[in-house]
């Protein structure tokens, strides 16, 4: 098998060592020279633009992007709506809305193309190890690309959503809900520390990591983050909100379900941008442990 993958970033660099170890062939670009230059020196080939990843096979192509969401996402695809091949199958990874999903699954169907919004979670980690794939668009493209799917994907990780984006939908939920709860981790640790008691953290969070009820990865993380670093002294709780809970928000409140955990936990997000607090210096080390983002360092 050969997939086309564009995008080599944190995610896409993971994604395509990932498929790599699984013996599938996989074909790079990014638009950054110096991402592709360390991608070559991890054993991915690279080619130099759009233009020739997609000139390569001369059969149908699938091509997988991972880039970032918004108008980065949306000029990639029209590009490869106007110079793909008709056959050729285009899988969006990142973190898209689904109603532009939709569109561009539209914009592919037009061009004789088929296209999968392509939900995926589990972080850098996941990405290389075994992610989890929420997969909207036509069921007979999903079964076509489900051995792909199913060699990325942790046991019981890849699921058929329904129609185009659903995938991108769940994905945006899932956003939601993993804001909530990393708020809550948060502001609990923030309880901690402005009580009278001087708790070891990262005692603290490997004990709530072992058969208590919040038990999980993001606890997990939270132990290896205050392991690092025991009050999270060295940075700011700055915390950036990358857009799938304000659309989870917006969901919500055009169908009228009661979201208050998660509108909370977006307005926590904005009110970290104003003031540092230590429930934004957790929810900053948990960020940068599952996805790689980048946390500002405390005194800049």
């Amino acid at each position: 098998m050969k997939i086309q993958l564009i995008g080599l970033g944190k995610m896409g660099f993971n994604l395509a060592m990932n498929m790599m170890s699984q013996g599938i062939e996989v074909i790079g670009y990014d638009a950054d020279e110096r991402t592709r230059f360390l991608a070559n020196e991890a054993g991915i080939k690279v080619v130099g633009s759009i233009r020739e990843l997609i000139t390569m096979n001369p059969g149908s192509s699938i091509v997988w992007v991972m880039v970032p969401s918004g108008k980065i996402t949306h000029d990639v695809l029209s590009q490869l709506a106007v110079e793909g091949k008709p056959g050729d199958i285009v899988l969006d990874g990142g973190n898209s809305n689904y109603k532009e999903s939709k569109r561009h699954a539209e914009m592919f169907s037009q061009a004789g193309m088929s296209f999968l919004d392509v939900g995926t979670s589990g972080g850098m980690s996941g990405a290389r190890r075994g992610a989890c794939l929420m997969v909207g668009g036509n069921f007979e493209i999903y079964n076509h690309c489900l051995p792909l799917f199913e060699s990325v994907s942790c046991l019981d990780g890849c699921l058929y959503a329904g129609p185009s984006g659903s995938g991108h939908f769940l994905k945006m939920v899932h956003n939601g809900i993993e804001y909530g709860m990393m708020q809550a981790i948060g502001e609990g640790f923030e309880v901690l520390e402005a009580s009278e008691y001087d708790f070891d953290f990262e005692a603290v969070a490997k004990n709530w990591n072992h058969g208590s009820v919040i038990r999980g990865w993001l606890m997990e993380l939270a132990q290896e983050a205050f392991g690092e670093d025991a009050r999270l002294d060295g940075i700011l709780g700055e915390v950036d909100a990358s857009g799938e809970a304000q659309w989870t928000l917006e969901e919500a409140l055009m169908t009228q379900v009661p979201t208050p955990v998660i509108a909370l936990s977006l307005m926590m997000r904005y009110r970290s941008k104003q003031d540092d607090s230590y429930s934004g210096k957790v929810v900053a080390a948990l960020r940068k442990g599952f996805g790689g983002h980048s946390v500002k360092k405390a005194g800049n």
